[in-house]
């Protein structure tokens, strides 16, 4: 997934950013409130994690002004603020569900899960592109029955090209999906994930998933 984190606790951002990391996700960090509502009303995220209490605008302004822009990315309240009547301004302000600082970072993640499965965007628990299958809930990959091993960035290129599938992806697309909006990235990353893939997945004499497109990017699929 694609992560918003908007927090204006540096350590607590940085422990968010590199525990979601870490499993595999894409993480970009916002501290301010407007900041934050510029970027979320793009629609480029899978999830945003939201502290309520923000410089520039608070939590509750910046949901409620995402809402009404009609971007439907889920959002996860994180705050100290516990009461019930904080807890139901929250959802009325259109978020999905509500964390209480301090947190373990399990529970968050797990529930990171469940608001982006409710979301019509993931209609299916599994990816399919001809014998190659990935479990969404399990991030487990197979192809004709058996299993693959992958790292959690392979899975995350993986399930990118899966979404993808027939469709000319380039350079370009994979470092808007896959890296944050801050990280520069090498030259060659990105054919050294592709040559990774390429050795796991592809079968002797079976066609290639991955295909080059000279010049131009990849086509992921049995067919170039």
């Amino acid at each position: 997934m694609k992560i918003l984190v908007v927090e204006d606790d540096r350590a607590l951002a940085d422990v968010l950013r590199r525990g979601l990391a870490e499993s595999g996700h894409v993480v970009d960090v916002e501290s301010d409130g407007g900041a934050a509502r510029r970027l979320a009303a793009d629609d480029r995220y899978d999830a945003i994690v939201l502290d309520v209490m923000l410089p520039g605008a608070d939590g509750l302004s910046v949901a409620r002004s995402v809402r009404a822009e009609g971007v439907a990315t889920p959002i996860l309240f994180l705050t100290a603020k516990d009461s019930v009547e904080d807890v139901v301004a929250g959802l009325d302000a259109g978020a999905d569900d509500y964390v209480r600082k301090p947190f373990v970072f399990g529970e968050l993640e797990a529930r990171l899960r469940a608001i982006v499965r409710r979301e019509p965007r993931v209609p299916h628990a599994e990816l399919r592109v001809g014998d190659l299958v990935m479990d969404l809930a399990t991030r487990r990959v197979s192809r004709a029955g058996r299993p693959i091993a992958l790292s959690a960035r392979e899975t995350a290129f993986l399930e990118y090209f899966m979404r993808n599938a027939g469709l000319l992806v380039t350079r370009e697309m994979l470092e808007d999906a896959l890296w944050e909006r801050d990280r520069e990235t090498e030259s060659n990353i990105i054919a050294v994930y592709v040559r990774r893939l390429r050795m796991k997945l592809d079968v002797p004499g079976v066609s290639p998933l991955f295909h080059t497109v000279r010049g131009a990017g990849y086509r992921f699929g049995s067919e170039p």
